[in-house]
């Protein structure tokens, strides 16, 4: 049986949407919705390895582990700047019992911000407690103190995604996989209206590297799809865009989905 394999974050993962239940993905996101438009007959499955709260780095890696011989196609939303992927000292309740996902709410100092945030969400309150809990188990809460107190910087964490990026890219050409790529927010490539690619010799031969005409934007400058939801002020939930969108981006994309990978025929 082959596989439609979708990465990302929580918008891929479709957290708040009308269906989520904290631990299933989806059927109502973006990527459920390309999913759908396949020519029926074709006996495949749909596999989504997005987490909520996951930088660049591990969604590379999600989907990387879920590749073999059975993928039939791939579709990944990349996520924001400022979020890492690290191998931590094992442990039972990490993933894999080693990979961390951490981002700047897992810190103590963002502790206020997020609680002010997510104040009118019930079911998230409860999830940033758990998470909470188990990273002061496991060492990640004071890890990530020190890691964005001291060392995290938007250079590095460009670096680190596009060398991603590139990485997976090249696995899923090397292995003849389909692929699109699209983002939640094109901070991964701009600062307002000014390249990151423009910095140095080191990040623009990276981005050089990046093969754009896989990729799908929302609109000028890489617009993102969170970007794009705030703009066309859909319908949002605490802090992501609700089915509406989701279901909107799907009828947007698919003509550049189907160049690239297939759909059902007009």
């Amino acid at each position: 049986m082959s596989k439609f394999i979708s990465g990302g974050c929580s918008f891929t993962f479709g957290n708040e949407l009308s269906d989520d239940d904290g631990v299933n993905p989806s059927i109502h996101t973006w990527a459920h919705g390309l999913y759908e438009q396949l020519p029926a007959g074709n006996n495949r499955n749909y596999l989504c390895v997005a987490k909520g709260g996951s930088g660049n780095s591990g969604i590379a890696r999600r989907v990387f582990q879920s590749i073999d011989d059975d993928t039939e196609m791939v579709v990944v939303m990349w996520s924001f700047l400022s979020r890492y992927d690290w191998a931590m000292p094992r442990h039972q309740t990490l993933e894999n019992t080693r990979w961390a996902s951490i981002s700047p709410w897992d810190t103590s100092m963002a502790e206020e911000e997020r609680h002010n945030t997510i104040a009118g969400s019930e079911p998230q309150q409860e999830e940033w407690k758990r998470r909470d809990k188990e990273a002061q188990e496991t060492g990640v809460k004071s890890f990530a103190d020190s890691l964005y107190k001291y060392a995290a910087n938007e250079y590095h964490e460009l670096y680190l995604s596009w060398k991603s990026i590139i990485w997976l890219q090249n696995i899923l050409e090397k292995k003849n996989i389909p692929f699109m790529f699209t983002l939640a927010d094109n901070s991964l490539f701009y600062s307002t209206k000014k390249k990151h690619s423009d910095q140095d010799q080191l990040l623009g031969k990276l981005y050089k590297e990046i093969d754009f005409t896989k990729w799908y934007s929302f609109g000028d400058r890489m617009m993102g799809f969170n970007q794009w939801s705030l703009l066309e002020d859909y319908e949002r939930g605490t802090t992501h865009p609700l089915d509406k969108a989701h279901k909107d981006a799907t009828i947007l994309m698919l003509p550049t989905f189907k160049k690239l990978i297939g759909g059902k025929d007009d």
